[in-house]
């Protein structure tokens, strides 16, 4: 179990030193206790303290990578008599070490993976253009990349050698990270021994499979699915896998029903971050392989959301995953901190002289809006993207944010009069109570704006020109 705020106090050096940040030793205690302090904080802490510490200072969910080996990785395989490779860019990614049930409370870490299924009955062609669709699953949203992360190779033929043979198939021509989904050990050890340079998550292993299972995972030091149909069954079964000699776990909770996988999973993460049940401390995966595509996308989303760590689906359609993903972004921005475009000029088409000037926050939800909206205008514009802290125009306006003294001090500061010789800066319309002051202080004729976005083309080709 963690230990209390107190019975780390104990544990500390007493000294009162500030180094760590905290006025007194007692609130550094209070905060790591409260998972918001690393011990590492702490340069005088004993290393006896250290490892009486480290329940207190571990989080409640373990970290589980997986994913291509880093390239150091591969030239140490190469060095010891294997195949290194080239490197293409690929990344591993990481599930887990969440510390609390809602977002609002701190922020969640690790964003969920989407993986999508490869079955080894493919083969040739079919097997080709199910990869290739795969990998073309990745988007741009408010200026950020999304993307499928994983993928799922799934052992449906039932065969040992078809299913290592699609697994090498896939990995030579996909650098997402491998999800090798059999429960069969056979088949699961021929297939890691078909994959080189990578760590593949193994799926899954079950109260009968489990030592043969957690055998191939340590021998080839890869993740491994504990899959039960009850929570009280998963705990002894990570148990049981951890006795094997694995540390690194994925647990995946069998249900008749989305609600009871749902409930299940909020109950077993309530039991591993409240109660610091370390049975249960591993992040989860869920597969959504049955119904259709909207079926899919709907308890996909619902089970991002509450509370599993990696999703796979059958679906490659791109409305679809996209939908999914665009899902993961919002749930794992930290809410403290908005996701932020760069406050400066920004220049739409090939503007002069005799174009546009309009500003808009640095809320990259309400740039992106405004920047496709002023594309679709076909008007060459700049858009001056003021320092807001990344809230949106009301909100900024409402918390003072967003007045005539910052929106002018930003336009000295990117030296706009220098863009445009008309001196007319295009407000946003729901700020249009700004005007008079902002004129003041800026000498230039300010022109009010539509209120929405959707309105900004009509506007630059009707009221502008």
């Amino acid at each position: 179990m963690a230990l209390t705020g107190l019975e780390i106090f104990k544990l500390l050096p007493k000294t009162n030193c500030k180094k760590c940040g905290f006025p007194t030793c007692l609130a550094f205690a209070m905060q790591l206790a409260q998972k918001r302090a690393k011990l590492e904080d702490c340069p005088d802490v004993s290393e006896e303290a250290k490892e009486k510490l480290a329940a207190a200072a571990a989080p409640p969910m373990r970290k589980v990578v997986f994913g291509p080996l880093p390239p150091r990785s591969r030239l140490r395989q190469e060095d010891a008599g294997g195949d290194a490779g080239a490197s293409r860019g690929e990344t591993q990614v990481q599930v887990g070490q969440e510390t609390v049930l809602f977002r609002h409370e701190e922020k969640f870490h690790n964003p969920t993976v989407l993986a999508v299924t490869v079955s080894d009955k493919l083969d040739g062609q079919d097997l080709k253009k199910r990869i290739e669709s795969i990998n073309s699953l990745q988007f741009e949203r408010v200026g950020t990349r999304i993307a499928v992360e994983a993928i799922a190779i799934v052992n449906e033929s039932g065969k040992a050698d078809t299913f290592s043979k699609t697994a090498a198939v896939v990995k030579s021509a996909s650098s997402l990270a491998p999800i090798l989904v059999t429960d069969s050990p056979e088949a699961m050890a021929e297939a890691v021994k078909a994959i080189k340079e990578t760590v593949p998550l193994l799926a899954s292993a079950t109260v009968d499979s489990a030592e043969k299972m957690a055998k191939i995972a340590k021998e080839n030091k890869c993740p491994l699915v504990a899959k039960a149909d009850s929570i009280e069954v998963l705990a002894e079964l990570s148990e049981k896998i951890k006795t094997e000699g694995v540390e690194d776990i994925v647990l995946c909770l069998e249900a008749s029903s989305l609600g009871d996988k749902l409930y299940g999973l909020t109950k077993m993460r309530a039991l591993a971050l409240k109660k610091a049940f370390r049975p249960l401390g591993y992040p989860a995966i869920s597969f959504v392989l049955d119904g259709d595509t909207e079926k899919q996308v709907a308890a996909a989303t619902s089970l991002i959301c509450k509370y599993s760590s990696i999703v796979v689906v059958n679906t490659v359609e791109p409305y679809a995953i996209l939908a999914m993903l665009t899902c993961v972004m919002n749930i794992f921005t930290d809410p403290q901190k908005p996701v932020q475009v760069e406050p400066k000029v920004y220049a739409i088409g090939e503007p002069n002289e005799k174009s546009p000037l309009m500003f808009t926050t640095n809320f990259s939800l309400t740039y992106y809006t405004v920047e496709s909206d002023v594309e679709a205008s076909r008007i060459p514009s700049y858009i001056l993207v003021v320092d807001t802290e990344g809230t949106s125009v009301l909100t900024s306006y409402s918390g003072d944010k967003l007045n005539e003294k910052i929106v002018a001090d930003a336009m000295t500061k990117n030296n706009v009069e220098k863009l445009v010789k008309h001196k007319k800066l295009i407000i946003p319309g729901y700020v249009a109570v700004m005007s008079g002051k902002l004129e003041e202080a800026t000498n230039w004729e300010i022109m009010v704006g539509p209120r929405e976005s959707s309105m900004i083309p009509k506007y630059l080709q009707e009221v502008w020109n």
